[in-house]
């Protein structure tokens, strides 16, 4: 029987089944025919107790985090700039010294602990994924190659590695079970210690009918109601939230043990409540939505195809990527290969729709007709990026929250 992972209730209700959709953040080194690619069930659902919308089923972390896995947040300077501008936030907050330790969960190469170290804080990463926590070892952030549970919470209590700040960012939506992950944080916190997370903001992917947001890694789509919810079980208080731009619209959510609520928090939880957060019918229109775009979109592509228009990719094998390809099931052929800014994917291929992946230079290079902006959410970094292109006739196709050709 499938339960609420914050609440444990069995009444769940079916917003959106993509069927067997391939894993994010997974390539393949070369494009062999013979080779099918492994599928899983990506199917949406809402729990009316928890007001936590969410995926069924797990996949194993060393399948999601493990391997090749090749994302590396300081490649994306836009990010970069974010959570350094993020650090600092904090720290005005929560005044940091050279006795101060911060923890991140899911560090990635070091990109946010840099700017804590540079201040004169002790800093610890701990992340599952082999290859960023080597790059951010090497960088002098030292960094536990491991999932962020019970048992390393346990470890660092008793070495008495105790946070004045934890910080996890875009992780919370990936935690299989969130009241673990909860209780884990709270037994690491000093008791004026603070907790500061960005998510993924549901309204606001919601809003923007951003159905690409759904993958399996991302298992979990939180509100400050369903955030406030699952912190309050474990004793720990939303004391603060910041609306921000980050993933197509985020939280930064604040917690410790004896806070008050902010009137950000308190007015945000009323003009969720009005809007709908704890009804399934929020989220059967945006399901009814999402279908709308996608036979809008695939039809467009189609027919530019058959016209004779030359039409790739941009944004490769990430979250949003994989399940937009996917979810448009569309004829073989119809798009030709991705562009990428990452150089850890360049020469791969994505699964599922099989495409190679190259830089943005080739953009270029190449001169295509047009380029499915499936990394929507950075179309002006992108506009901006490939000028030239666009300077020579090319265009994009954004996709969301309404299909346009710019």
């Amino acid at each position: 029987m499938d339960l609420c992972r914050a609440s444990n209730s069995n009444c769940l209700e079916t917003i959106l089944d993509f069927g067997n959709v391939p894993l994010a953040d997974v390539l393949l080194e070369a494009n062999d025919p013979d080779k099918d690619d492994t599928r899983f069930p990506l199917k949406l659902v809402f729990c009316p107790e928890s007001a936590l919308v969410q995926i069924l089923g797990d996949v194993s972390p060393e399948v999601l985090w493990g391997g090749n896995y090749p994302y590396y947040t300081s490649v994306n300077p836009g990010l970069v700039k974010h959570f350094n501008e993020a650090a600092h936030e904090i720290m005005q907050r929560q005044p940091l010294g050279p006795d101060s330790l911060v923890i991140e969960v899911a560090s990635n190469d070091g990109y946010q602990l840099a700017v804590f170290k540079d201040a004169g804080a002790k800093v610890l990463g701990v992340d599952p994924a082999q290859g960023p926590c080597k790059v951010a070892n090497e960088k002098g952030i030292e960094t536990h190659c491991r999932l962020f549970d019970c048992n390393i919470a346990s470890e660092l209590v008793e070495q008495g590695h105790l946070a004045d700040v934890i910080v996890a960012n875009n992780l919370l939506n990936l935690i299989p079970s969130p009241k673990d992950f909860v209780n884990s944080v709270k037994s690491v916190l000093k008791p004026n210690g603070l907790v500061v997370l960005e998510v993924p903001y549901l309204v606001d992917t919601v809003d923007m009918v951003a159905f690409d947001n759904m993958f399996h890694a991302n298992v979990t789509y939180w509100t400050a109601t369903s955030l406030q919810r699952l912190f309050a079980r474990a004793g720990l208080q939303l004391i603060d939230v910041k609306h921000i731009d980050t993933f197509g619209g985020s939280l930064r959510v604040y917690f410790d043990r004896i806070g008050q609520a902010s009137p950000a928090v308190q007015a945000l939880l009323t003009e969720e409540v009005e809007r709908g957060v704890e009804q399934f019918q929020f989220y059967e229109d945006f399901a009814d939505k999402s279908r709308a775009i996608r036979e809008d979109l695939r039809k467009q592509l189609i027919d530019l195809h058959a016209s004779g228009k030359r039409i790739v990719a941009y944004g490769a094998a990430g979250g949003m990527a994989t399940t937009l390809i996917n979810f448009l099931n569309l004829p073989e052929g119809t798009l030709e290969y991705a562009i990428d800014i990452s150089p850890h994917k360049h020469g791969r291929w994505t699964c599922g729709y099989r495409l190679e992946i190259f830089p943005p230079s080739r953009l270029v290079e190449d001169r295509p007709d047009y380029v499915l902006l499936m990394a929507w959410n950075y179309e002006l970094e992108v506009l901006e990026q490939c000028s030239e292109f666009r300077a020579g006739g090319g265009k994009f196709i954004v996709p969301i929250p309404e299909v346009r050709v710019v």
